[in-house]
Formats: C-alpha cells, structure tokens, sequence
C-alpha cells in the first residue's frame, strides 16, 4: 500500500506551491493581475489629442 504515502505527499507538494503562488502574488500588491497583465498589448502607448470640433460648420470650405 505504498501508493497513500504517495499520494499524500504529492498532495502536500501541490499544497506548498500553492501557498507560495499565493503568497508571492499577495505580495505583489495592486499591480494587477494575470486578467490586467493579458490585456497590457491591447492598452495604447500614447493618447491622441481629440482635434476640436466646429459645431456650425462655418469653417470647413467644402460646404459653401
């Protein structure tokens, strides 16, 4: 029946690993996390400038 003793300890590694994961992420603080992480090659490198719009329309040539 050396198969429980087996089993435990591979339980308890899987255990451990988990607590230190845990720990370790914990510790990282607000940074983020893995969903916030995925996401960083979507996020844009620089904001660009919205140019003001003309609410009448006076200034664009191509209407008159």
């Amino acid at each position: 029946m050396a198969v429980i003793p087996i089993t435990v300890a591979i339980s308890l590694l899987l255990v451990l690993a988990f607590v230190v994961f845990f720990v370790r992420e914990h510790r990282r603080g607000g940074r983020g996390g893995a969903e916030h992480d995925s996401l960083m090659p979507l996020a844009e490198e620089t904001r660009r400038p919205v140019p003001p719009r003309d609410p009448a329309g006076a200034a664009d040539p191509r209407r008159r």
